[in-house]
């Protein structure tokens, strides 16, 4: 079972977007490309926190945790090693804290502005990003970043919004 939790700061983050529903299908979305969708189906509570913050939080993030001190538009922080990820049980407390998802209102907006596409639509596929980092999966290489990229679209189709690598058509 999923437990998903949205803290939304006044960061310039829309207000008209049910933020909550949002994280929860672009989270689902993500584990359906993944072996571990059967997680969200398992008596254990998994749970993932979405922080939508802005610039200043998310480049003060980047530069302690990964040394780039500069804006980026999602961070996530995994919780579980990925070779625990198969065995995940219920805690103590009846949840498991796979990790934290943060995203950078400005950044985002900017990004959503040059694509030609809502701030909604482009942290649905920030946050299936980052579900998939959460999942084990990164981009350093460029088999893993093809392979990601993949399934982002397929998260992103099923959400019904296009693919985010498709090169533009030149209308």
């Amino acid at each position: 079972m999923l437990e998903i939790a949205v803290l939304e700061e006044d960061s310039g983050w829309p207000k008209d977007v049910d933020w909550e529903a949002l994280a929860d299908r672009a989270i689902r979305a993500a584990f359906t490309q993944t072996p571990y969708d059967e997680l969200t189906r398992r008596i254990v509570t998994i749970e993932i926190s979405i922080k939508l913050t802005d610039d200043a939080e998310v480049r003060a993030l980047n530069r302690d945790y990964r040394h780039k001190d500069a804006p980026t538009n999602v961070l996530s922080f995994p919780m579980v090693p990925v070779d625990l990820l198969e065995t995940l049980s219920n805690s103590d407390d009846g949840e498991v804290l796979l990790g934290d998802i943060i995203l950078a209102a400005e950044t985002c907006a900017r990004e959503a502005e040059e694509k030609g596409i809502s701030v909604a639509d482009h942290a649905a596929h920030l946050i299936v990003h980052g579900t998939l980092h959460l999942l084990g999966y990164d981009h350093m290489v460029d088999e893993e970043a093809e392979a990601m990229e993949g399934m982002e679209t397929l998260a992103l189709a099923a959400l019904g919004l296009p693919d985010p690598y498709a090169e533009p058509t030149g209308d």
